[in-house]
Protein backbone atom coordinates (compact mmCIF):
# COMPACT_ATOMS: atom_id res chain seq x y z
CA UNK A 1 0.00 0.00 0.00
CA UNK A 2 2.86 2.36 0.74
CA UNK A 3 4.38 1.74 -2.71
CA UNK A 4 1.01 2.35 -4.35
CA UNK A 5 0.46 5.56 -2.35
CA UNK A 6 3.86 6.89 -3.37
CA UNK A 7 3.39 5.90 -7.02
CA UNK A 8 6.21 3.35 -6.91
CA UNK A 9 5.87 0.87 -9.77
CA UNK A 10 8.64 -1.59 -8.90
CA UNK A 11 10.21 -2.42 -5.54
CA UNK A 12 13.93 -3.23 -5.77
CA UNK A 13 13.67 -6.57 -4.03
CA UNK A 14 13.44 -9.24 -2.84
CA UNK A 15 17.05 -10.34 -2.70
CA UNK A 16 17.62 -14.04 -3.31
CA UNK A 17 21.36 -14.53 -2.97
CA UNK A 18 22.75 -17.23 -0.72
CA UNK A 19 24.39 -16.68 2.68
CA UNK A 20 27.94 -17.77 1.82
CA UNK A 21 30.13 -15.21 3.60
CA UNK A 22 29.22 -13.91 7.08
CA UNK A 23 30.75 -10.53 6.19
CA UNK A 24 28.48 -9.98 3.19
CA UNK A 25 26.87 -6.59 3.74
CA UNK A 26 23.63 -7.70 2.12
CA UNK A 27 22.98 -10.83 4.21
CA UNK A 28 20.28 -8.90 6.09
CA UNK A 29 18.13 -9.00 2.94
CA UNK A 30 19.03 -12.53 1.81
CA UNK A 31 16.90 -15.36 3.16
CA UNK A 32 19.07 -18.38 3.80
CA UNK A 33 22.07 -20.59 3.13
CA UNK A 34 19.66 -22.97 1.40
CA UNK A 35 18.72 -22.13 -2.21
CA UNK A 36 15.48 -24.14 -2.07
CA UNK A 37 14.28 -22.26 1.01
CA UNK A 38 15.41 -18.92 -0.45
CA UNK A 39 13.66 -19.63 -3.72
CA UNK A 40 10.36 -20.60 -2.14
CA UNK A 41 10.34 -17.66 0.29
CA UNK A 42 11.32 -15.33 -2.57
CA UNK A 43 8.54 -16.67 -4.82
CA UNK A 44 5.96 -16.15 -2.07
CA UNK A 45 7.16 -12.57 -1.52
CA UNK A 46 7.06 -11.82 -5.26
CA UNK A 47 3.57 -13.28 -5.63
CA UNK A 48 2.35 -11.34 -2.60
CA UNK A 49 3.74 -7.98 -3.71
CA UNK A 50 2.77 -8.34 -7.35
CA UNK A 51 -0.78 -9.42 -6.49
CA UNK A 52 -1.24 -5.81 -5.36
CA UNK A 53 -0.19 -4.32 -8.70
CA UNK A 54 3.36 -3.43 -7.65
CA UNK A 55 6.30 -5.05 -9.42
CA UNK A 56 9.40 -6.59 -7.93
CA UNK A 57 13.02 -6.66 -9.01
CA UNK A 58 14.56 -9.88 -7.76
CA UNK A 59 18.24 -9.27 -7.08
CA UNK A 60 21.23 -9.63 -7.30
CA UNK A 61 21.38 -12.15 -10.16
CA UNK A 62 23.82 -13.91 -9.36
CA UNK A 63 26.61 -14.82 -6.93
CA UNK A 64 26.64 -11.49 -5.12
CA UNK A 65 27.76 -13.06 -1.86
CA UNK A 66 30.50 -10.84 -0.44
CA UNK A 67 30.95 -7.17 0.38
CA UNK A 68 34.69 -6.88 -0.29
CA UNK A 69 35.15 -5.81 -3.92
CA UNK A 70 31.42 -6.35 -4.49
CA UNK A 71 31.56 -4.31 -7.71
CA UNK A 72 34.45 -6.22 -9.24
CA UNK A 73 34.65 -9.63 -7.53
CA UNK A 74 35.17 -12.57 -9.87
CA UNK A 75 33.27 -15.56 -8.48
CA UNK A 76 34.85 -18.73 -9.88
CA UNK A 77 32.06 -21.33 -9.80
CA UNK A 78 31.81 -24.80 -11.29
CA UNK A 79 28.81 -25.51 -13.49
CA UNK A 80 27.37 -27.87 -10.88
CA UNK A 81 27.69 -25.37 -8.02
CA UNK A 82 26.31 -22.64 -10.27
CA UNK A 83 23.20 -24.68 -11.03
CA UNK A 84 22.66 -26.30 -7.62
CA UNK A 85 23.52 -23.37 -5.33
CA UNK A 86 23.73 -19.96 -6.97
CA UNK A 87 21.08 -20.14 -9.68
CA UNK A 88 18.57 -22.41 -7.94
CA UNK A 89 16.80 -19.79 -5.79
CA UNK A 90 16.34 -17.52 -8.80
CA UNK A 91 15.11 -20.42 -10.92
CA UNK A 92 12.46 -21.27 -8.34
CA UNK A 93 11.32 -17.64 -8.14
CA UNK A 94 11.07 -17.30 -11.93
CA UNK A 95 9.15 -20.55 -12.35
CA UNK A 96 6.79 -20.03 -9.40
CA UNK A 97 6.26 -16.28 -9.59
CA UNK A 98 7.45 -14.79 -12.92
CA UNK A 99 8.63 -11.47 -11.41
CA UNK A 100 8.25 -8.29 -13.42
CA UNK A 101 11.99 -7.60 -13.31
CA UNK A 102 15.32 -9.09 -12.26
CA UNK A 103 18.40 -7.06 -11.34
CA UNK A 104 21.78 -8.28 -12.55
CA UNK A 105 24.65 -8.14 -10.07
CA UNK A 106 27.85 -6.07 -10.16
CA UNK A 107 30.26 -8.98 -9.95
CA UNK A 108 31.74 -11.29 -12.51
CA UNK A 109 31.14 -15.03 -12.73
CA UNK A 110 34.00 -17.02 -14.19
CA UNK A 111 35.63 -13.90 -15.61
CA UNK A 112 32.55 -12.35 -17.23
CA UNK A 113 30.47 -9.46 -15.88
CA UNK A 114 27.05 -10.86 -15.01
CA UNK A 115 25.37 -7.83 -16.59
CA UNK A 116 27.17 -8.68 -19.85
CA UNK A 117 26.67 -12.46 -19.80
CA UNK A 118 24.45 -13.78 -22.58
CA UNK A 119 24.79 -17.26 -21.06
CA UNK A 120 23.26 -16.13 -17.78
CA UNK A 121 20.79 -13.44 -18.89
CA UNK A 122 19.49 -14.97 -22.11
CA UNK A 123 20.40 -18.65 -22.41
CA UNK A 124 19.59 -19.65 -18.84
CA UNK A 125 17.23 -16.98 -17.47
CA UNK A 126 15.07 -16.47 -20.54
CA UNK A 127 15.51 -19.52 -22.79
CA UNK A 128 15.74 -22.28 -20.16
CA UNK A 129 13.51 -20.85 -17.43
CA UNK A 130 11.10 -18.80 -19.52
CA UNK A 131 11.61 -15.44 -17.81
CA UNK A 132 9.50 -12.84 -19.64
CA UNK A 133 10.25 -9.63 -17.75
CA UNK A 134 12.84 -6.87 -17.79
CA UNK A 135 16.42 -7.36 -16.66
CA UNK A 136 17.98 -4.23 -15.19
CA UNK A 137 21.50 -3.51 -14.04
CA UNK A 138 22.39 -2.67 -10.49
CA UNK A 139 23.25 1.02 -10.14
CA UNK A 140 26.13 1.85 -12.50
CA UNK A 141 26.80 -1.89 -12.94
CA UNK A 142 28.78 -3.31 -15.83
CA UNK A 143 31.53 -1.97 -18.05
CA UNK A 144 30.35 -2.30 -21.63
CA UNK A 145 26.98 -0.72 -22.40
CA UNK A 146 26.58 -2.42 -25.79
CA UNK A 147 27.40 -5.85 -24.36
CA UNK A 148 24.83 -5.33 -21.63
CA UNK A 149 22.00 -4.72 -24.09
CA UNK A 150 23.03 -7.46 -26.52
CA UNK A 151 23.38 -9.96 -23.64
CA UNK A 152 19.87 -9.39 -22.32
CA UNK A 153 20.02 -6.42 -19.95
CA UNK A 154 17.13 -4.21 -20.99
CA UNK A 155 17.42 -1.31 -18.60
CA UNK A 156 20.62 0.40 -17.48
CA UNK A 157 20.23 1.94 -14.05
CA UNK A 158 20.19 4.79 -13.37
CA UNK A 159 21.12 5.56 -16.99
CA UNK A 160 23.78 8.11 -17.82
CA UNK A 161 24.37 10.50 -20.70
CA UNK A 162 27.56 8.55 -21.49
CA UNK A 163 25.60 5.29 -21.81
CA UNK A 164 23.03 7.00 -24.02
CA UNK A 165 25.78 8.26 -26.32
CA UNK A 166 27.40 4.79 -26.40
CA UNK A 167 24.08 3.22 -27.37
CA UNK A 168 23.45 5.71 -30.18
CA UNK A 169 27.01 5.39 -31.50
CA UNK A 170 26.88 1.59 -31.20
CA UNK A 171 23.76 1.47 -33.35
CA UNK A 172 25.20 3.92 -35.89
CA UNK A 173 28.39 1.83 -36.11
CA UNK A 174 26.43 -1.41 -36.52
CA UNK A 175 27.63 -2.90 -33.23
CA UNK A 176 24.11 -2.88 -31.76
CA UNK A 177 21.37 -4.08 -34.08
CA UNK A 178 17.87 -2.64 -34.30
CA UNK A 179 16.60 -6.13 -33.39
CA UNK A 180 18.54 -6.06 -30.09
CA UNK A 181 17.29 -2.54 -29.38
CA UNK A 182 13.68 -3.46 -30.17
CA UNK A 183 13.87 -6.56 -27.99
CA UNK A 184 14.78 -4.44 -24.98
CA UNK A 185 12.30 -1.70 -25.88
CA UNK A 186 9.48 -4.24 -26.18
CA UNK A 187 10.22 -5.66 -22.73
CA UNK A 188 10.37 -2.20 -21.17
CA UNK A 189 7.12 -1.12 -22.85
CA UNK A 190 5.43 -4.32 -21.66
CA UNK A 191 6.53 -3.47 -18.11
CA UNK A 192 5.23 0.09 -18.41
CA UNK A 193 1.89 -1.04 -19.82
Amino acid sequence: NEALNYGIDVILGPAANIHRNPLCGRNFEYYSEDPILSGNIGAAIVNGIESNGVGTSVKHFIANNQETSRNSNNAIISERALREIYLKSFEIIVKKAQPWTIMSSYNKVNGENVSESKKLLTNILRDEWGFEGVVMTDWFGGNNTLNQISSGNDLLEPGTREQWEELKKGHEDGKLSIKEINTSVNRILKLIL
